[in-house]
């Protein structure tokens, strides 16, 4: 019996080692880790929306407001199969109207290896006490366990976060993720807009904007109290924005309906003032089935005032103004929970509305074609999200005259972080001497595809400077997965999306360079692209002489022993074709 209960004994402590949990507080770390706000080194402490300094500038009940956490989120990398959250909060748990799980609960996302966006449930160890524990359970990699996922945690929309921390087991990594570099779309709004009613933190119209468009979007909506106030103006007039939504007439309407007209435009002059970006306006929105006339006759005469106060701002000349009317918003009977918020449904309806107009305003190339939907990805060595934000840091430190946007070609050629210092030195030799005399950037990234590369274009990677050249060699990991067809019509859409951002530099679309036992395959299709381009303003560059020889055969000396990587001696060849357009 003795025997019996060591052994039990031994079991329950090995059992109780292996559970262990290693906990990361995202505040205590180094850098910006919440997402989904401005004046990130103003904003140290807490999971606040506003910057210290607007507290007695904005009313109190913004103030109030602007400290619960709606539209932040918290991104880090991991490969656990559980993942747990502790968090503490400062009020109630849910409202009458709305659950607990959206006021004061968690939502969490995943991004896997190939860019798809993947949902995770919480349903083994939910439990709100006065410290309130999620557990994600049984997650499941896809594409491969020891990769993980990009992982996204949304916050709170209806409660002030006072402590969180985030656990996995102790034998695996969590890495969290600074604030991206790109411009964000800032919302300034109503309860709405904060996230009345969702069922769960992912299902706000803001969030769901954010992780559909993959771009930065700051939750500025204030329950009750979205009232075009200057003071709030002036403070988003501080945001670098990309895109600017005022959606505030549901807090306007009734006996406020006549601070509108004046309002809009005095806030409208005010980001102007400071910024070009879009400026959407979006009218007030009720089901067209509402029994209540008197709020028909509400909504209706808000969006008039609106309506009217854009007509004056185009009038004088306002430029970059946008506009979402009721009318095309699509709204059914069953998108509200009591007949002022949206329900889940809504919330879908209100994001795909705005999603659709986003995409309208930004007129990014690929968001309509089904084979080259811009998308992440995370398939190699390396830290993708990272490699973007570094791409993002160098175009602001120092602005490039050249551009070479392509995959692990292009990426080990200069930034190549896996090999020794000797090596990366010998490879990168030869870009140097290429590139003597221009600000030459490097965008090539690992395992990248034509997809890969368009994500990257439409967020900011050629925005803030104006290129003399830019240099496209992407296509070679599209090979097997898209018909040549598709390839070939993947190429041109990297070019239009190339003019649409950088519209004065000269653009050379290179060949697919020649890999081992496709070399036909790959002739073939490179002879296409360059009949594409015959007759256009765009350069097709050769870049197989050298490579093969007279039979058409790869040179294998020339390659690291894959077939399709150069070595020292073939980025000194990839140099020599690339010079003349260097050059010229």
């Amino acid at each position: 019996m003795k025997r019996v209960c060591l052994f039990a004994l031994l079991v329950c402590s090995l059992l109780t080692v292996g559970a262990q949990t290693k906990w990361v507080n995202p505040l205590e770390l180094e850098g910006n880790m919440v997402h989904g706000r401005w004046w990130g080194n103003e904003l140290k402490a807490g999971y606040h929306r506003l910057t210290p300094r607007a507290e007695g500038v904005v009313r109190s009940a913004v103030w109030s407001l602007s400290q619960q956490s709606a539209g932040l989120s918290l991104r880090f990398h991991t490969n656990a199969p559980t993942i747990k959250v502790r968090y503490k909060v400062s009020r109630g748990l849910s409202m009458f109207h709305m659950p607990s799980t959206g006021a004061s609960g968690l939502d969490l996302f995943a991004t896997d290896a190939e860019g798809q966006l993947r949902w995770c449930a919480s349903r083994f160890n939910l439990s709100f006490k006065d410290t309130i524990n999620y557990e994600f359970k049984d997650i499941t990699y896809f594409t491969g366990e020891g990769r993980g996922y990009d992982f996204e945690l949304f916050l709170p929309l209806y409660n002030e976060v006072t402590w969180l921390e985030v656990g996995v087991p102790d034998d695996r990594e969590i890495t969290f993720q600074p604030v991206s570099l790109e411009q964000p779309i800032v919302v300034y709004g109503t309860s709405v807009a904060q996230g009345a009613c969702a069922s769960r933190p992912g299902m706000a119209w803001t969030n769901i904007v954010h992780r559909e468009t993959g771009y930065p979007v700051i939750n500025l909506g204030f329950s009750g109290n979205g009232l075009l106030e200057e003071e709030v103006f002036r403070l988003l007039s501080e945001i670098d924005a990309k895109l600017y939504i005022i959606d505030c007439l549901p807090n306007l309407s009734t006996e406020r309906t006549e601070l509108i007209y004046d309002r809009m435009l005095k806030g409208v002059k005010l980001l102007r003032e400071k910024s070009d970006a879009p400026i959407l306006l979006m009218e007030h929105c009720y089901s067209n089935g509402s029994a209540s006339q008197q709020a028909i006759d509400w909504y209706m005469n808000a969006n008039k005032e609106q309506r009217r106060a854009y007509q004056t701002l185009q009038e004088q000349g306002v430029k970059g103004l946008h506009y979402l009317p009721y009318e095309v918003m699509g709204f059914t009977l069953d998108f509200m929970v009591e007949g002022c918020h949206p329900n889940d449904l809504g919330m879908r309806q209100y994001g795909d509305a705005v999603g659709k107009k986003i995409d309208e305003i930004f007129d990014e190339v690929g968001t309509g074609h089904p084979k080259f939907y811009p998308r992440t990805q995370q398939r190699d060595w390396y830290n993708w999200r990272a490699r973007h934000e570094l791409m993002l840091q160098r175009n602001r430190d120092e602005q490039p005259d050249i551009v070479m946007l392509g995959n692990s070609i292009t990426h080990f050629w200069s930034d190549d972080v896996r090999k020794d210092a000797k090596q990366a030195k010998a490879f990168a030799k030869s870009w140097d001497k290429l590139f003597k005399g221009h600000v030459a950037h490097n965008q090539g990234f690992g395992w990248d595809r034509i997809e890969n590369g368009l994500w990257r274009i439409a967020h900011g990677e050629l925005d803030g400077f104006e290129a003399k050249k830019v240099f496209l060699l992407l296509g070679t990991n599209n090979i097997g997965i898209n018909t040549d067809d598709e390839i070939v019509e993947g190429m041109m859409m990297l070019i239009d999306a190339v003019r649409k951002h950088q519209p004065t530099a000269r653009i050379y679309q290179v060949g697919i360079m020649p890999r081992l036992g496709a070399e036909q395959h790959v002739a073939a299709l490179n002879a296409r692209v360059a009949e594409r381009l015959r007759d256009t303003d765009v350069t097709y560059v050769d870049i197989t002489p050298g490579f093969v020889d007279a039979d058409g055969k790869l040179i294998e000396s020339l390659f690291i022993g894959d077939g399709l990587h150069p070595n020292e001696k073939g980025y000194a060849i990839e140099a020599r074709n690339l010079e003349p357009y260097v050059k010229e």
